[in-house]
């Protein structure tokens, strides 16, 4: 039996080792959650295909840091990785390291300032994060409306690094990953959809917009191949965003941290058009994007919604038609995807399709638009 000293020796043990705890910040649980998007373009067989965003200048604010001398996101790459941000959840101050590497593709812009970024940009480091009480937070802003500022709408805490404060990691990039799906269009105008990736696909959307009129599809735990009809445009923007929000809260996402990721993409993800979502299987995104935080978080979620763009037969002949009438407004309503969707059209016709004055002198316009932005290497503001 213990003495009646030994308790007490031992109950003061417990009671220091406690108190130290309390005031010790790695004592203190450490939680990372991460979300980001792939995009990319299928091409006839399914199978994403190299495309270049033809569209105007980033609507990033210009205080996000950029590879200097040229803005390589609007090169070729089969996907965009858009808006990766990482929050970290802490009781009390700490400092961290966070390091991101990317193999198999470049980081183009990043807030707040990186300790390094690779030469070439395939990797890039934050080695001194300090995780700081809400309080003493001073964020940038500026006047010009963005995607960048719904993702701060968490409970994340405020960090600091490179003397600049922020509410999360944010980093972006381009690059030639895997891509888990390959959806296509059969000869009878039917969707099929195959999952290559190891893994099951926790939840796969096909989702149509067509003149305004919405309909979608979801598939959950999706192994193999399926082959289905278009969805009927009957299904509401808004119970979709309901269902999204659902599905990426089960795959470990806080509420507010859904909300956020739904409101940095909603007037892009829900624009008119034909595309697949799909949440990526975990170990994929590790493989692509390898993550490491030092001291080790003792949960670290990572949720990558993954969008491929499709060109419907029905889309193709509106394009054709376009190109021949000079009819810009409905080019235009394409968007970053012209290019890829104008290749693809090219590529299966065995030719470039008739283009009026007005069609050539606007896709002209969009490609200098393009080439100055890539040459300046700056925000345009």
């Amino acid at each position: 039996m213990l003495s009646c000293r030994s308790i007490i020796c031992l109950s003061f043990a417990i009671a220091t080792i406690s108190a130290a705890e309390r005031t010790n910040p790695t004592a203190e649980p450490l939680t990372a959650h991460e979300w980001g998007t792939f995009t990319s373009v299928a091409g006839a067989d399914g199978s994403p295909i190299q495309w270049l965003p033809l569209s105007g200048p980033s609507d990033l604010p210009c205080f996000v840091h950029r590879v200097a001398g040229r803005n390589i996101k609007v090169s070729y790459g089969t996907v965009r990785m858009e808006t990766p941000v990482i929050y970290f959840y802490a009781a009390l101050s700490r400092t961290i390291s966070v390091h991101v590497d990317f193999p198999h593709g470049y980081i183009t812009e990043w807030y707040p300032e990186a300790s390094s970024v690779g030469n070439p940009s395939n990797h890039i480091e934050w080695s001194s994060v300090e995780i700081f009480p809400p309080e003493q937070a001073k964020f940038p802003i500026e006047k010009a409306q963005s995607h960048y500022y719904a993702a701060r709408e968490t409970d994340s805490a405020p960090i600091r690094t490179g003397g600049q404060d922020e509410k999360l990691i944010f980093y972006r990039g381009m690059g030639d990953i895997v891509v888990p799906l390959r959806p296509k269009f059969t000869a009878d105008g039917k969707l099929e959809i195959r999952a290559v990736a190891a893994d099951p696909i926790p939840l796969a959307v096909v989702f149509e917009n067509r003149g305004g009129k919405a309909g979608y599809t979801i598939v959950r735990n999706f192994k193999d191949s399926l082959t289905f009809q278009l969805p009927e445009l009957t299904g509401g923007v808004a119970r979709l965003r309901r269902d999204l929000g659902e599905s990426l809260v089960s795959a470990g996402l806080y509420p507010k941290e859904a909300k956020a990721m739904i409101e940095t993409w909603a007037d892009s993800w829900f624009e008119e058009g034909t595309r697949v979502f799909y949440i990526a299987p975990r170990a994929a995104v590790d493989s692509e994007l390898p993550l490491t935080i030092v001291p080790l978080p003792q949960t670290t979620q990572r949720v990558f919604v993954g969008r491929i763009e499709m060109l419907t037969p029905s889309m193709e002949n509106d394009i054709i038609t376009a190109l021949s009438a000079g009819d810009v407004q409905s080019l235009t309503k394409h968007g970053r995807f012209l290019e890829p969707f104008l290749s693809q059209i090219t590529r299966r016709g065995g030719k470039q399709p008739a283009q009026s004055p007005a069609a050539k002198a606007f896709i002209n316009s969009a490609y200098q638009a393009l080439q100055k932005e890539y040459n300046s290497g700056t925000c345009a503001k």
